[in-house]
């Protein structure tokens, strides 16, 4: 399929076939779309978690509004933001730049003063609010990837922030979860996928100005 009869194919799976289950190399050619998602500066501030223990994944269905995907799909991602983007990741990212580039971290001063000044700078509130934005940019890139593959996905706000992170240890993590994203291969018997796929007129939704 090209990209837009992918785009086509894809919905927001109700039900999964737990009994089918995606390879591994799928798996990782998903995961790695997700890693080559753009973000402000490049700093990467989350991190893609794969939840693969069938009794993390039955305690957070409570969590997740009794969505049995969550349980049930072939394997169950979780981007999650980084809770507290400090210099110090900044830090991590310039030496990471350096070594990848071949290029001494010193030449690369003005770069991480300006990053430095964007952390430092913002309320707590508002860097949250940046590091989570960045996170659907990741969801984009993984939605597209499975849609390319033909795995099938259920992005999921719907449930309770706190309480997943909890079962999944993210504050030890220093993660907060942002997203769940369980994947995997539609149900025969899940109707939604014989409905018609329902988005504004191209002229609606564009506009050129």
């Amino acid at each position: 399929m090209n990209i837009i009869e992918s785009l086509n194919w894809r919905y927001a799976t109700k039900k999964f076939d737990a009994t089918k289950k995606i390879d591994e190399a799928t798996v990782q050619t998903i995961l790695e779309a997700g890693n080559l998602s753009a973000s402000s500066y490049g700093l990467q501030p989350w991190t893609i978690v794969v939840v693969k223990t069938p009794e993390l994944r039955e305690a957070l269905v409570p969590h997740a509004w009794g969505q049995k995907q969550v349980a049930d799909a072939s394997h169950l991602i979780v981007i999650a933001r980084t809770a507290d983007l400090t210099v110090e990741d900044v830090e991590a990212f310039i030496q990471n730049v350096a070594s990848t580039r071949g290029i001494p971290a010193d030449a690369l001063g003005d770069y991480k003063g300006m990053m430095v000044n964007t952390v430092n700078n913002l309320s707590a509130e508002d860097k949250d609010t940046w590091v989570a934005k960045q996170a659907y940019i990741v969801l984009g890139n993984l939605l597209t990837a499975c849609a390319q593959l033909e795995v099938d996905s259920t992005p999921m706000e719907g449930f309770v922030p706190a309480e997943v992170d909890k079962v999944l240890g993210f504050e030890e993590l220093g993660l907060k979860s942002t997203i769940l994203l369980p994947i995997g291969y539609r149900a025969e018997d899940d109707d939604y996928q014989h409905l018609a796929k329902v988005r504004k007129p191209l002229d609606e939704a564009i506009v050129t100005l």
